[in-house]
């Protein structure tokens, strides 16, 4: 089953030395996803004040700028993994660096819901 991995973490905590040994990591854990087959993406996300939101019904959607909602934690980027259950997905997991000491970030592990092939 493939599981997106959601990774939030505090935007500004991180130190130049938390943000170098994260980025070492994360190409670590890339590259031994790819060594066994699992690997379905990964990129961090640019700050949260880069985001647009549309949000509303069809016919009265309105765009605002910045995210959804205003938390301590923002999504900072993400994993796609082909796992073969949610304990081996929570072993991945474990692997992804925090870029801070703060208590707040965190990875999300969501399934992935298949859709059906447009053929």
């Amino acid at each position: 089953m493939r599981y997106m991995f959601l990774i939030y973490a505090t935007e500004g905590a991180e130190t130049a030395a938390h943000l170098q040994l994260a980025t070492v990591t994360h190409h670590g854990i890339m590259d031994e996803a790819e060594e066994r087959g699992v690997f379905g993406g990964a990129a961090p996300l640019k700050p949260a004040c880069t985001a647009t939101t549309v949000r509303g019904k069809r016919e009265h959607l309105f765009v605002t700028d910045g995210p959804f909602a205003d938390t301590k934690e923002q999504l900072a980027g993400y994993y796609i993994l082909e796992c073969a259950d949610l304990d081996d997905a929570i072993a991945w997991a474990k692997k992804i660096p925090r870029t801070s000491e703060s208590d707040h970030e965190c990875v999300e592990i969501r399934p992935i819901q298949e859709m059906r092939s447009r053929e």
